[in-house]
């Protein structure tokens, strides 16, 4: 008899696991972080250590802001409904269609899909501004307020002769390149 947890359980369990992740991710950016200072320091240009900084925390900080709102999004789409998770389906379901071809939804016939044509010519085209309105990961206080810091730390370095490029390209570069790396590492240890 196979007992199958609820959907609440396994999502606690999720953002408990994703918690550890967040965390795993502030630390190596917080130990990467003291690194480049260190190494600033110990090579002795100023310009180098303001701009890596400025870089590196504005990168962070449009990083965190992009989980963050996708991460409410998600959460959102479920509350709603939107999605369903694989606990949902039956574990009869699970054995019998493990890649769910066989799933309703997945395989329409031809008619249903002619009725669904003509039903798409009725409805009103969207207009490009109902669809970024819509798009709530892409235009979320969070990343709006992140890049205006982007753009404002960049200007200030200009501004005040700051600016190193390479090491600014270099410090931008640092914190997507971080989390991507543990964001794999935690899908593969997730897997097994």
């Amino acid at each position: 008899m196979i007992l199958a947890m609820p959907t609440k359980t396994i999502s606690i369990q999720m953002m408990m696991k994703m918690s550890d992740v967040y965390k795993k991710i502030l630390n190596t950016l917080l130990i990467v972080d003291i690194g480049v200072i260190l190494f600033c320091l110990l090579s002795g240009h100023r310009n180098w250590l303001y701009t890596t900084q400025i870089g590196f925390f504005s990168s962070a900080l449009v990083m965190a802001a992009s989980m963050a709102s996708y991460r409410n999004m998600i959460q959102k789409r479920i509350g709603e409904g939107g999605i369903i998770s694989n606990d949902e389906r039956d574990a009869l379901d699970k054995i019998d269609d493990p890649h769910e071809l066989y799933d309703e939804k997945v395989n329409e016939s031809k008619e249903d899909e002619a009725l669904i044509s003509q039903e798409d010519e009725g409805v009103k085209k969207r207009t490009p501004f109902e669809i970024i309105k819509d798009s709530r990961a892409f235009l979320s206080y969070y990343r709006i307020g992140a890049y205006f810091l982007l753009v404002v730390g960049f200007f200030y370095l200009q501004r005040h002769n700051y600016l190193h490029i390479p090491s600014y390209l270099f410090a931008l570069s640092l914190p997507p390149v971080i989390v991507v790396i543990l964001l794999v590492r935690a899908n593969k240890t997730t897997q097994i």
